[in-house]
């Protein structure tokens, strides 16, 4: 492996996954830009789009000892219902294999656990879908959600020590 390789890995990774071309899917990138744009986040700290990248994330977490993975979920409730994974039981929801790049986590994560290479801690936070049409935008109800939905995420930092500070609340534009 040369040095062109390499990818700079933080201690603690924010990572926003799902599809933006589906609406509430792109929930977990959509909620992570927000994050972005309205929090300064401590140097330990990476925020990182993982879109639906599959088994390609690997390289972008592998050394991390912390993980917040930001999703839409599936999870048979009420639309715009909350959802928080931790540990032994993030693998257990991924089990589910929902979308394409649920299967690609759940395989990186599989795969760092079989070469004791295992993310000390993984939580995953997530929101039951409104709509799933092809489009670029949120639902309504999902962009009104990443207000309170962003301040969960803040909260697993500073329970891990990483209190970012906030900006001002900027809104992200593809979010209206």
């Amino acid at each position: 492996m040369n040095d062109e390789s390499l990818v700079e890995v933080a201690p603690i990774t924010v990572l926003g996954i799902g599809n933006i071309i589906l609406r509430d899917e792109g929930f977990g990138v959509r909620a992570m830009e927000y994050l972005r744009e309205g929090w300064n986040f401590p140097e330990e700290v990476r925020l990182l789009d993982g879109g639906t990248l599959g088994p390609e994330l690997l390289h972008f977490v592998m050394g991390t000892q912390r993980l917040l993975i930001l999703d839409a979920i599936s999870g048979g409730g009420a639309p715009g219902k909350v959802y928080r994974f931790e540990n032994d039981a993030v693998m257990a929801h991924f089990q589910e294999k929902l979308s394409s790049h649920e299967i690609g986590i759940q395989d990186v994560l599989a795969w760092l656990t079989v070469t004791n290479r295992a993310i000390p801690q993984v939580v995953v936070l997530g929101m039951q879908p409104y709509e799933l049409s092809a489009g670029l935008t949120l639902s309504p109800e999902m962009a009104a959600a990443l207000p309170s939905f962003a301040a969960r995420a803040v909260e697993e930092l500073v329970r891990w020590g990483a209190a970012p500070t906030p900006r001002g609340m900027q809104r992200c534009a593809r979010t209206a």
